[in-house]
């Protein structure tokens, strides 16, 4: 139904906004305050929590009843935090050219990893760690420049007035006991209400909404809260329609998505917190060509790391971030503060295009090289350079008729020479903004 009013207000073109069609919006306003995540392309995702201790999912693990909850509940004891250094955490997220970082204020064990004054559990009173985590991260996210991001469970499995706690069980139905479920609404109202104004994110990332609907989590209420303490946040789609951006998480959509502005959430290996077990690692190439495809079709990337219960980085997550930092310092001009590119079938691979549209960025996977095809193209091209280097390559056209408003086909002679080690990007620089021909050739009647 979402999707159906959505696609209907879209086609009457009387909003910008992916969702948030339960309230009036003013489309400027949100335009306006969404522009740093248009162009900031990349955040980090950092999930922290007791789980990193045993090494298994996070919060899931009980609930899917791969372990009990009293035995989940005993990490707490061994969450030290020990070797946790945030400015060098901040640091690496700098050095992969990430413009934002989302870490796990709490998931759906309920435990927090600041010193909520809610009785319930944190990392503050209940583990070894014994201090504030987010404090000093988010400081050192500002000395680095990067934006700040909250990820919020809305469920709560821990505690004791939240109706659900396993896969086939539950404590209690809502409409028997109404009062409870209101006790607990107060409970993490008052917690949001700490973050929102300890940490002031700029971002929030919630999760868990699928349990309940937008009039029990108070979603419309939430939101007002969280643009009254800072009208600039901006709120992911997981909080049942009163959010700002849709998040697909670890599948890439085949075909650009319908919305304003959305984002990829996406593990390096297969798991969200750290899993010693779980060796599946994607590449930097992997990772380089999915964030490339999520950047043509307009979206962002938020890559995942697990640090371990002491605060330690797997070198494989580093590995991988670091080689994405070296190729974004590299190809950076056709990533950031860039748009979504031309539509499929002009070119057979990603692209991109500056903000004035006058420059056209094709990604060439892996080592392309030889001959390389772009149709549909009106504009004269005046140059074509490799980013990276101070090499221009040559093109011609080939096929085009003098009476025929049908555009020749552009033929790029790509060198060996140039490759880059994971994915080589080309920057056309046009003779004006973009203009595509989209017909069906010379056809005769």
């Amino acid at each position: 139904m979402k999707k159906l009013l959505f696609l209907i207000l879209t086609a009457l073109n009387l909003v910008s906004l992916p969702l948030l069609a339960q309230q009036q919006v003013n489309a400027d306003s949100i335009r306006n305050k969404m522009q740093w995540f248009a162009d900031a392309k990349l955040g980090i995702f950092i999930h922290w929590g007791i789980y990193a201790v045993n090494g298994i999912d996070e919060s899931w693990s009980f609930y899917n009843k791969k372990i009990s909850y009293p035995d989940y509940m005993k990490q707490l004891k061994g969450f030290t935090a020990s070797k946790y250094d945030p400015e060098s955490w901040a640091a690496l997220i700098k050095e992969s050219g990430a413009r934002y970082a989302v870490i796990t204020t709490k998931h759906h064990d309920g435990v927090a990893l600041w010193p909520t004054k809610q009785k319930h559990f944190s990392v503050v009173k209940n583990t070894p760690a014994g201090r504030d985590l987010l404090s000093p991260f988010y400081q050192a996210l500002d000395k680095q420049g990067i934006k700040r991001g909250a990820y919020f469970s809305l469920i709560d499995w821990s505690h004791p007035d939240y109706p659900g706690f396993t896969k086939d069980s539950t404590r209690y139905k809502i409409s028997d006991d109404p009062k409870r479920w209101e006790r607990f609404q107060k409970f993490y109202q008052a917690q949001l209400k700490e973050v929102s104004t300890m940490y002031k994110p700029d971002l929030w990332w919630f999760d868990g909404d699928w349990e309940h609907s937008a009039a029990e989590w108070q979603a419309a209420t939430v939101r007002k809260n969280l643009l009254s303490a800072n009208p600039q946040t901006i709120i992911n789609s997981r909080l049942t329609g009163y959010g700002d951006y849709e998040t697909p998480e670890q599948n890439f959509p085949v075909t650009k998505p319908k919305y304003n502005w959305w984002e990829l959430c996406m593990t390096i290996n297969g798991s969200w917190g750290y899993q010693p077990q779980d060796t599946a690692w994607k590449t930097p190439y992997e990772v380089i060509s999915i964030f490339a495809d999520a950047v043509s079709n307009g979206g962002n990337l938020l890559l995942d790391i697990g640090p371990r219960e002491d605060g330690t980085i797997p070198k494989e997550e580093i590995h991988v971030l670091k080689e994405l930092g070296k190729w974004n310092q590299k190809h950076g001009e056709a990533i950031f503060n860039t748009l979504g590119g031309i539509p499929q079938g002009h070119f057979y691979g990603p692209t991109t295009l500056s903000k004035d549209s006058t420059t056209l960025y094709l990604f060439l996977p892996a080592k392309t090289s030889g001959s390389l095809m772009l149709k549909g193209l009106k504009n004269k091209i005046k140059k074509i350079r490799v980013l990276g280097s101070d090499k221009q390559l040559q093109h011609k056209v080939v096929g085009k008729i003098s009476w025929s408003p049908v555009p020749g086909l552009v033929y790029i002679d790509v060198p060996a020479t140039v490759h880059d080690e994971y994915m080589t990007v080309l920057a056309v620089e046009l003779d004006g903004s973009v203009e595509l021909y989209r017909g069906k050739g010379g056809l005769q009647e």
